[in-house]
């Protein structure tokens, strides 16, 4: 496991440095970005077979922290447990990594806890628009299932009036990025969802988190020096 999780690290590097080279950039309604080809196909085949309980929303939507109990993450079990997890985990932590972010997107990252949940939405999930401004430092919205029909479930993109404008393209192996600020409002409009939809959902938090068992590494923070 240790070796193989080693090599995947670095290929995850590898075609991470490829997306941001070819990441397009949106002004409107505020910055962000869309990213392509951000893991190796075969990884990201493997994180889409992550075999999670899936949890019914039943009638209470709008913010996941409605359903804590039943979140996943690529914590300290689940990073002992599968090699793409600690693949995942260790690549994002790595120096090298931390610098290339903080270079692209020009955000300072010293010093913050990556954080990866496993998201899985069912129909009757949506969330109300947000900022994630606070106590993240960056958000990577990284889009996992490959069902065709998952098209149109992309992250909604509202102004600075909570007016929704866009959505993001929904595609395996692509994502939304962006540095939160105080009009960074996002969100997911209540639509059908055929099957699971499956995303990542990379953060850096910084050390004002509190749920630290939710963190890929709850005992360490970021640097871009080794």
């Amino acid at each position: 496991m240790g070796n193989t999780s080693i090599l995947d690290k670095d290929r995850i590097f590898a075609s991470f440095k490829k997306a941001l080279a070819t990441a397009e950039r949106f002004s409107d309604p505020y910055v962000h970005w869309h990213l392509s080809g951000l893991f190796p196909e075969d990884l990201a085949l493997a994180y889409n077979k992550l075999n999670f309980p899936v949890a019914s929303v039943g009638d209470l939507s709008g913010k996941r922290e409605y359903h804590n109990d039943t979140r996943h993450y690529f914590d300290a079990e689940n990073i002992k447990k599968f090699p793409s997890v600690a693949a995942a985990a260790n690549a994002f932590q790595a120096p090298q990594m931390i610098a290339a972010i903080e270079d692209f997107f020009e955000t300072d990252l010293e010093g913050t806890f990556l954080r990866i949940e496993y998201a899985q939405d069912t129909t009757g999930f949506w969330l109300e628009p947000h900022t994630d401004l606070g106590v993240k430092r960056l958000t990577l919205l990284i889009y996992i299932s490959d069902d065709p029909a998952h098209a149109t479930l992309g992250t909604d993109i509202f102004d600075a009036d909570k007016t929704w404008a866009k959505r993001s393209p929904f595609a395996a192996n692509t994502a939304m990025a962006f540095v939160p600020n105080d009009h960074t409002f996002h969100g997911f409009q209540n639509r059908e969802i055929k099957g699971t939809r499956k995303s990542l959902i990379l953060n850096y938090v910084t050390t004002d988190w509190r749920d630290r068992e939710q963190l890929c590494f709850p005992d360490k923070t970021v640097s871009r020096s080794s």
